[in-house]
């Protein structure tokens, strides 16, 4: 009997698979695109509140964490935000800019895999889903340069392209299928971590900030130390097991165990000089004062832990003022460990990109290629791993090529 033959075999139907298959198969390459799971793109599915954060107006290698950090520039400049909103704008899917050039759909996330599905159909890509990939080996015989064994049988491919994401949310299908490709055919790994993830901290030492889960504001955070401390301007989220909120998962791909990270309460209000002045001028209690710059509940919770802090703004000495300032400017904290690949929203690490080609995506073993995901590029949390996606599988897929 004759083995099904395709020019690639794509393994993985999310982000990147998705648009892979469809630019591949509209270049007129037989595709197979396959996935254990019975749904596609559950990722872009849950994201963005449901809406699909997709992309974001402002991209360049300086949002991304890598080993390599120059890596992603050529991916990106071939494929570009600019070229995926042409998508949407020619199917007339409405989108919007939500918050510092993050692009969000505006019905449905939906709507986005509607588009990515058309796009597959309008390359005729063969799609078995739920269908699991049991091995991969090569054949030696050209242009079949792979076998695959799958749920449907055996499928003859000349290149396997690798879009399986990473280890995060496992809920929804996560699995480590694509690093045990990678090893099988010797290319080097860096080591896998939850990125874009709520931090935790010592129970004990929480229980005091427990009360304010669900508070959030608008934050300074830090981590590192001279060059290597990286800062961002984002919302803060207080949880009943530490700290979450775009601030926190912006800074978690920086952190290191052990590290600390250093958060200002009130980076738009300085306090020394509005408590100096309510020292002169009112009787209020200083969580009164404060909870004009900052939410009640934080300024109450923050100034019962010191005795000195709780009194009036008259009877209170200047050197618990400056203390209390400085507290909140300046708050020390060393998390204990992150919420893990449960609750984070991507996978850092991955594919060594020292085994893959900036241009293609091909890895040292000829005819394998991994985009997305897989890939050690992680971007800053805004719609920079969808632009990541976008971008590395239309770079692969112009590389792909029939016999």
């Amino acid at each position: 009997m004759t083995l099904p033959s395709f020019d690639a075999v794509i393994i993985g139907a999310g982000a990147a698979g998705l648009f892979c298959a469809g630019i591949a198969g509209q270049r007129g390459l037989r595709v197979l695109l396959l996935d254990h799971s019975a749904k596609v793109a559950e990722k872009i599915r849950i994201s963005g509140g449901g809406r699909a954060n997709f992309t974001n107006l402002d991209v360049g290698p300086g949002n991304f964490l890598s080993d390599n950090p120059h890596f992603c520039r050529g991916a990106l400049a071939r494929f570009t935000p600019k070229q995926f909103i042409a998508l949407l704008q020619r199917d007339a899917i409405g989108f919007h800019e939500k918050h510092r050039g993050q692009l969000f759909c505006d019905r449905s996330a939906e709507d986005l895999i509607d588009l990515l599905l058309r796009e597959c159909a309008a390359g005729s890509v063969t799609r078995w889903q739920p269908c699991a990939v049991h091995a991969v080996r090569t054949t030696g015989d050209a242009p079949a340069r792979y076998l695959l064994a799958t749920d449907r049988g055996e499928v003859r491919t000349r290149s396997v392209v690798v879009a399986t994401g990473g280890l995060s949310i496992p809920k929804i299908g996560a699995s480590d299928y694509g690093y045990r490709i990678a090893r099988q055919f010797g290319l080097r790994l860096v080591e896998q971590r939850p990125a874009l993830v709520p931090l935790t901290f010592d129970e004990q030492a929480w229980e005091p900030f427990a009360q304010l889960a669900g508070l959030s504001l608008p934050v300074d955070i830090a981590t590192g130390e001279k060059k290597a401390r990286t800062s961002f301007s984002e919302d803060l989220l207080f949880t009943h097991r530490g700290l979450s909120g775009p601030a926190v998962l912006q800074i978690s791909g920086y952190w290191k165990p052990g590290t600390p990270i250093g958060i200002d309460l009130s980076p738009q209000v300085a306090l020394l000089p509005t408590l100096q002045d309510a020292k002169l001028s009112t009787r209020r209690l200083l969580a009164n004062v404060l909870g004009e710059h900052l939410p009640a509940r934080l300024a109450a919770a923050w100034t019962g832990a010191d005795p000195g802090w709780q009194r009036p703004a008259n009877e209170t000495a200047d050197k618990a003022l400056n203390a209390l300032a400085s507290s909140l400017h300046g708050w020390q904290l060393v998390p204990t460990g992150t919420e893990g690949y449960r609750k984070a929203e991507v996978t850092a690490g991955g594919v060594d990109t020292r085994d893959l080609s900036s241009q293609t995506m091909e890895s040292r073993q000829p005819g394998l290629y991994f985009i997305g995901e897989v890939v050690d590029v992680t971007g800053w949390l805004g719609g920079y791993n969808f632009q990541w996606a976008w971008s590395s599988a239309y770079s692969c897929a112009q590389a792909l090529t029939a016999p």
